[in-house]
């Protein structure tokens, strides 16, 4: 109801930028993620522990600059939606989604309790995947298990390995669906 409801500015030009965006997002992170795999194999500075002597202004934690921290930041946000988004997606959680002046007080607690916990796990995330190399105030590398090669290795695998799977997936279908309904071939 909402597509039929949106101008053809909207339609045409809004959503295909809009998914546009969200693709290059997708892709820069899974490349991110690549090359901290292979920092990973090559280098041992690459685990993601904490930073020591490292004087917030003084040393840059991006290798591009501002546009590198930029591009950290951008990629954080969208990493902290996409995890919301894919939390209340989740079967086991769609009954947690909040009602319009219909949620009773156990389902806003069950939701703060789940955005708190999805926070503070945001930047143990994004460390673990080389997206970030900043310790946000919590001196979240020193987490023993965040020295072990193997967990973070098969982490960051993973998450490039699924990733790519659900882009794929939703991408190819996405193009398949559309030439068979272009060709006609749906009837």
């Amino acid at each position: 109801e909402l597509r039929h409801r949106a101008s053809p500015w909207q339609r045409n030009l809004g959503y295909p930028l809009a998914m546009l965006g969200l693709l290059a997002l997708t892709g820069i992170s899974v490349l991110i993620v690549c090359f901290h795999v292979l920092e990973l194999l090559l280098d041992d500075a690459a685990m993601p522990r904490g930073i020591q002597d490292a004087s917030l202004g003084q040393v840059s934690f991006s290798i591009f600059g501002s546009f590198g921290a930029a591009l950290q930041v951008v990629l954080i946000f969208y990493l902290m939606v996409s995890s919301v988004v894919g939390f209340y997606s989740s079967p086991l959680f769609t009954r947690l989604l909040p009602e319009r002046q219909d949620t009773p007080l156990t389902k806003i607690i069950g939701n703060c309790v789940s955005l708190l916990v999805l926070s503070s796990a945001l930047p143990v995330f994004s460390r673990t995947l080389g997206i970030t190399r900043f310790d946000l105030l919590g001196d979240f590398g020193r987490f023993n298990w965040l020295g072990n090669f193997y967990i973070v290795f098969l982490y960051n695998m993973g998450f490039a390995g699924l990733t790519m799977l659900c882009l794929v997936k939703r991408v190819s279908w996405a193009v398949q669906a559309e030439l068979i309904r272009a060709f006609g071939e749906d009837r």
